[in-house]
């Protein structure tokens, strides 16, 4: 055991090696750690008890004040905490998230948002609470060295967002409340603008998409608002439609000027797709898809939809494909409907039209969450008749593992059967759980 003098001794090493350690190497320290831990370090020694003042990065959600031994209102702490902040923080202040969404009400953060535009702020993420949408002030829209911004259930309501920010690279508005021709105006502002994430629901009129150095957009909600008006740089899209009457749905108005876009992931949400008895899905774009080479396409059903038929109608444009990845719907997570046992399931009719496509630069084929229904027999059979340049087909045998052995054997054996258009095409059985690539 150590003697009582070693020990006395052994204690002060620690803290006077902290003291003597340089300031920019406190930094480093700082900011690896978690900002409820930075904080902590102000007990460490003197030099050490205003250093997290100093941080350029801020994290900020419930863990900073929610504690074993609650006493106050959540709100409450956080004010305090935001007092404390302000009133102590030196230099500049460059990236800030600040996650509230649990707190029963919003508390007042436009003293905070006043600091930030004052001290150089670049990447800042908003996500405040649930239950009513702060009103955003307008010093956020004065922040001009900001890069990055995500807001989510929030208010945009001030005409100064229609400025924009001259320098802003990526912009992610989450259920924000926001006009049109605001949204609009703030998008066509941002000249620099490369990404761009909206989930609007079903709030927005129509509205036209003006960014001409815009490389990436994910759009979740009315798909059918959007028109991707000036986005000659576009590589990639993400559409998670919901909320969408179908005779709405003008893909030719969508992807008016897409010359650039490469990959293209498509999804429709089946509860938030409707359509009139005997509309029917167009075949095909008027224009061509030439640039697109991967195509994404989650969670769909082999059966005659509007759904399919939309799908099939970009697939039909794109006739320089390279890539195709497909998940199939898994029924498995179907809620039983007792007014349905009786009613047949549709037939794969969609598929015969596309007898008159082949995929000549197709070289690979992805496919997710199959369980061998004869509706995806006849597509990897299709897939592999039409394919002459195809090198290589992925089948997730995730679930069909799960098939009695007997099964199984007959499922590969007719797949090893089927005609292939490519010498080269090889079928690959692998476990492919997860999201889509």
């Amino acid at each position: 055991m150590m003697p009582p003098k070693a020990r006395k001794f052994g204690r002060s090493v620690l803290p006077d090696a902290l003291s003597y350690l340089p300031d920019n190497i406190i930094d480093v320290i700082l900011m690896c750690l978690p900002s409820k831990d930075a904080v902590r370090t102000s007990i460490l020694s003197k030099k050490w008890r205003y250093h997290w003042c100093r941080l350029t990065k801020l994290e900020i959600d419930d863990s900073l004040w929610i504690t074993k031994k609650d006493l106050l209102n959540p709100t409450i702490k956080f004010r305090k905490m935001m007092y404390q902040f302000l009133s102590l923080h030196e230099g500049p202040i460059t990236k800030v998230t600040l996650a509230i969404v649990l707190l029963a009400s919003c508390p007042e953060i436009d003293n905070f948002i006043y600091f930030l535009s004052r001290n150089n702020i670049q990447h800042l993420a908003l996500h405040l609470p649930l239950r009513k949408e702060y009103k955003l002030p307008s010093s956020l829209f004065t922040c001009s060295q900001l890069r990055h911004l995500s807001l989510a259930y929030c208010s945009i309501q001030h005409p100064s967002a229609s400025q924009g920010f001259d320098k802003l690279i990526s912009l992610n508005l989450c259920e924000v409340d926001i006009s049109s021709e605001l949204l609009e105006s703030l998008i066509s502002h941002c000249p620099l603008l490369e990404e761009l994430e909206l989930d609007i629901g079903d709030r927005l009129d129509a509205i036209e998409i003006n960014a001409p150095m815009l490389r990436s957009f994910d759009l979740t909600g009315n798909i059918s608002c959007v028109c991707l008006k000036n986005v000659p740089r576009l590589v990639k899209l993400l559409l998670y439609g919901d909320y969408i009457q179908a005779e709405e749905l003008d893909f030719a108005k969508l992807f008016e000027c897409c010359p650039a876009l490469e990959h293209l992931r498509f999804f429709l949400l089946d509860s938030g797709f409707f359509a009139e008895e005997g509309y029917e899905a167009p075949l095909r774009l008027p224009f061509n898809l030439n640039s697109v080479k991967r195509f994404y396409l989650p969670d769909i059903k082999l059966v005659e939809s509007h759904k399919l038929s939309y799908a099939l109608c970009l697939i039909r444009s794109s006739p320089y494909l390279e890539y195709l990845e497909i998940q199939v719907h898994d029924y498995r997570y179907d809620e039983e409907d007792e007014d349905d046992e009786d009613e047949p399931i549709p037939e794969p009719l969609e598929l015969k039209h596309l007898s008159d496509v082949t995929f000549n630069h197709l070289k690979e084929v992805k496919l997710r969450c199959l369980t061998g229904t004869t509706s995806e027999l006849l597509l990897i059979k299709f897939l592999l008749a039409e394919s002459p340049v195809l090198e290589r087909m992925l089948i997730d045998r995730q679930f069909l593992d799960q098939e009695q052995l007997d099964r199984r054997l007959q499922i590969f054996a007719e797949i090893s059967n089927f005609s292939r258009a490519s010498p080269k095409a090889e079928v690959v059985y692998i476990d492919l759980g997860g999201s889509l690539a």
